[in-house]
């Protein structure tokens, strides 16, 4: 199928996404980035982020319609798009879909074809599968959040970039293109169970290795990668900003010291015993210019130094805007879609779906007329019936 320019490479690819909060909406934005025909499914009510609809960018280049699952014919609806989609993701703590009427089962009977994505923190089986949870849980039990931050401080927290969005998101869309792909190919489709905990743990996988061959010690702040080595870390300057070293291989550091002016620690790379002395005479070099002053040094070499910028400085640096890697759209600077294609090239194309404004257009264009119809009133079925990472 041909695509539209600045749709992207999945165009023609349909997507349900029964709404949630989290890794599951970033998923479907970024099959959305990349062309899809995404269309949210938004409960009555919303889902209870704390944010207006028209700044949530991880619904950008999706349509809306709203069903209630909790009426009797909300269901079927449901189904209706299922019987024409290519994936559906949803993000329901295990058995919640089946007892909506909802699940693998219920969709496959009308699409055999169809990838189902489950996306939850714990996976769909384990002691923990039925337990809320959020990013900083999952990461825990991993061992990933163990990795971070100084020894003898508590660890620190990364956001929510490494369990929902790296070891979630980022792997429920590999699964479901890569199950798409073979569903292509046998009309067989299957469900993908995305859980944030096996995700971040595959994440570590070259640390396991390095561990097991005696060259990663099992604790924060003491091997090459965590900010134990001193050419590798960050350090304060004058005005209390940051810059990021990471000098690694042996010309780098050479040219690091040269232009700090530390030429006395030049055999201090691989001598662990004197990196307690490098470390001191790295920091006091930097607490002597301002950020902006040692990023005027180190620009243009290969000394692998950056300086650290704050969400709202990172669109203004110089590299970032040349490729023009964030965009304003409707008024909201945000990150254009990644990764870039030659023949496909992909573009943010809308605004974060209102819920519910493309229910006319989706009942058009996906054949399922009874989207129109105003839904029945259903019996309450409890908090269980949540996003795994809602509200309890």
């Amino acid at each position: 199928m041909a695509t539209t320019p600045g749709q992207g490479p999945l165009t023609g690819v349909r997507v349900v996404e029964l709404a949630g909060i989290g890794p599951g909406p970033f998923a479907a934005m970024l099959l959305a980035d990349l062309g899809a025909d995404v269309v949210r499914v938004d409960r009555p009510g919303g889902v209870g982020l704390a944010i207006k609809q028209e700044y949530d960018v991880t619904n950008r280049n999706k349509r809306s319609v709203v069903v209630d699952l909790k009426s009797p014919d909300g269901p079927a609806r449901v189904l209706d798009l299922a019987a024409r989609a290519d994936i559906l993701i949803e993000g329901n703590r295990p058995g919640v879909a089946e007892r909506l009427g909802v699940g693998p089962e219920d969709c496959h009977a009308r699409n055999p074809a169809l990838v189902y994505g489950r996306m939850t923190g714990w996976g769909q089986e384990g002691p923990l599968a039925q337990r809320a949870g959020h990013d900083i849980a999952y990461i825990a039990v991993t061992g990933a959040l163990g990795l971070i931050g100084e020894p003898g401080h508590p660890p620190a927290v990364p956001a929510n970039l490494l369990g929902d969005y790296a070891g979630g998101s980022l792997y429920l869309v590999v699964g479901v293109l890569a199950a798409l792909h073979h569903a292509r190919a046998t009309g067989t489709g299957q469900v993908v169970d995305a859980a944030i905990v096996d995700g971040t743990s595959h994440l570590s996988a070259m640390l396991h290795g390095m561990s097991a061959a005696g060259g990663w010690q099992d604790r924060r702040g003491a091997n090459l990668l965590d900010g134990g080595c001193p050419y590798y870390g960050t350090y304060e300057t004058a005005d209390g900003k940051y810059m990021a070293v990471g000098a690694l291989e042996p010309q780098f550091y050479d040219l690091f010291l040269d232009l700090l002016g530390l030429p006395d620690f030049a055999d201090a790379r691989k001598d662990w015993t004197r990196w307690g002395d490098l470390r001191e005479a790295v920091a006091a070099r930097f607490r002597g210019r301002t950020r902006d002053e040692w990023t005027a040094v180190f620009e243009g070499t290969d000394a692998c130094v950056a300086p650290v910028l704050s969400l709202r400085e990172a669109p203004h640096h110089p590299h970032l805007a040349a490729r023009g890697t964030f965009t304003d759209h409707g008024g909201i600077t945000q990150p254009v879609p990644a990764p870039r294609f030659s023949a496909t090239p992909t573009a943010v194309r809308t605004g974060p779906a209102r819920a519910g404004a493309h229910t006319a257009d989706v009942a058009r264009d996906w054949d399922v007329p009874d989207l129109l119809k105003g839904p029945d009133e259903g019996p309450d079925r409890g908090m269980d019936e949540c996003p795994v990472e809602g509200p309890e």
